[in-house]
């Protein structure tokens, strides 16, 4: 079902613009009419990740008129897999400023704002309200709840997708869509009426995530807002769109209101408390952790690095002289447990890391509450080291290093503490 152009045509196109988007413009059910209406639009594109670069790109090429870009993070070498709107040379780089400088590229009329920093519940009303369409490319649950909230509260479309290992699912949430259209509002607390709790579904950081999916999806994301802007075809709203890339299978299920509020509960709010509050723990980036294992070698730093990951996964690649307490031992409903107290010195300094950082955010935050005043998280978790194991910058012990050398592992809570020396970082030869 057709609804309404979202936004009122520009009055003229610039003559540059109409060349660059004369084959879409040649599409009977966009035209120029159409077009002008992209040009006056202003989209909001929630991270420029794996599904927000596509949907940059394209939104871009499509020739929309302003876009907003919300990412507070640098590209990482891990990024590129997925994330096309950046390259090699962006590594180090605000994700921001290097999409912008693409969509520059690609479409030098566009007017690209950028909003350097993470979407919090003091800020996300501010940011989304300037906008006509939002688009969800984040990748953690409380901010896509937020998101939803908020779009729901300033009645705004909002463009969703998920995306795991080889599966996605594609929708529009659109709590009040305008009246007389015949569409029923939906949002994704219909969908989903809460937030999993912690750890229950993985992220593409420990689950991984094919990179082509990412861009047919962001690809799809930008499809459904252009028909939103521009009145043509029948968005999905009040549809979920599955997708099986193994199988190469599209299905779809239909979403129907329940009524819900558009609104985080008791538990969510408390949530969003202590991630804020895990936001801001100290971090020690991987180049530091290196100077400070060989000031320590050296008998000129006193420090633990705490591992919370699973057994399996530091096995396969760990820090030297790295602690393994994983987090479900670490942790008894989030609260630091007895196993996890009798495991660590309350008065050393601790350095904790997990895959990626969600992890030992919570393990940090946790740890504070229990009364350890110096707990800093290694910035981007193992997945950064391995980067500098590879660079030949840092040194890698488990079977994904094998190093000429025997070399100390790390240390389960329950083994005993018998181990020798660490080793030089600098000194693992094979990394």
């Amino acid at each position: 079902m057709a609804i309404p152009p979202l936004v009122e045509p520009v009055d003229r196109l610039s003559a540059s613009e109409s060349v660059r988007t004369a084959r879409q413009r040649r599409l009977p059910q966009l035209n120029e009419l159409g077009q002008r209406r992209l040009a006056n639009a202003r989209v909001l594109v929630l991270g420029a990740g794996g599904l927000g670069s596509p949907a940059l790109l394209y939104l871009a090429a499509a020739g929309v008129g302003t876009i907003g870009i919300v990412d507070g993070d640098d590209v990482e070498p891990s990024n590129l897999q997925r994330q096309i709107v950046h390259g090699q040379a962006d590594v180090g780089r605000p994700k921001v400023d290097s999409a912008a400088e693409r969509i520059a590229d690609i479409a030098p009329e566009t007017t690209v704002v950028r909003h350097a920093e993470r979407l919090v519940a003091n800020n996300a009303a501010e940011i989304l309200g300037g906008y006509d369409v939002v688009i969800d490319g984040t990748d953690n649950f409380p901010t896509r709840f937020l998101v939803n909230d908020t779009c729901a509260r300033l009645g705004l479309p909002l463009v969703w997708a998920s995306v795991l290992r080889f599966d996605a699912q594609l929708s529009v949430f659109w709590a009040t869509p305008p009246a007389g259209s015949g569409v029923t509002g939906v949002h994704l607390r219909d969908l989903f009426p809460t937030p999993p709790a912690d750890g229950e579904v993985p992220n593409c950081a420990d689950a991984g995530v094919l990179g082509a999916l990412c861009g047919q999806v962001g690809s799809l994301m930008a499809t459904e807002t252009i028909k939103l802007i521009t009145g043509i075809g029948s968005p999905l709203i009040g549809r979920v769109l599955v997708i099986d890339a193994l199988s190469g299978r599209f299905s779809e299920i239909p979403l129907v209101g329940t009524g819900i509020a558009a609104e985080p509960t008791a538990a969510e709010v408390a949530a969003e408390t202590a991630r804020v509050a895990a936001e801001n723990t100290a971090e020690v980036s991987g180049a530091e952790l290196v100077e400070r294992l060989e000031a320590q070698r050296a008998g000129n730093d006193n420090f633990l690095v705490l591992d919370v990951r699973e057994p399996n996964e530091n096995a396969e690649s760990s820090i030297p002289t790295a602690r393994l307490v994983p987090l479900g031992e670490l942790l008894t409903d989030g609260v630091l447990s007895d196993t996890g107290r009798a495991a660590l010195p309350v008065e050393t300094p601790l350095i904790v890391h997990c895959h990626a950082g969600g992890r030992a955010a919570r393990a940090a935050a946790a740890l504070r509450e229990a009364g350890f005043t110096d707990v800093s998280v290694l910035t981007g978790g193992i997945v950064a080291w391995d980067d500098l194991v590879t660079a030949g910058r840092a040194p890698g012990i488990g079977s994904r290093w094998p190093s000429l050398e025997p070399t100390p592992t790390g240390r389960h809570a329950s083994a005993p503490d018998n181990r020798a020396a660490p080793a030089s970082p600098t000194a693992t030869t094979n990394r």
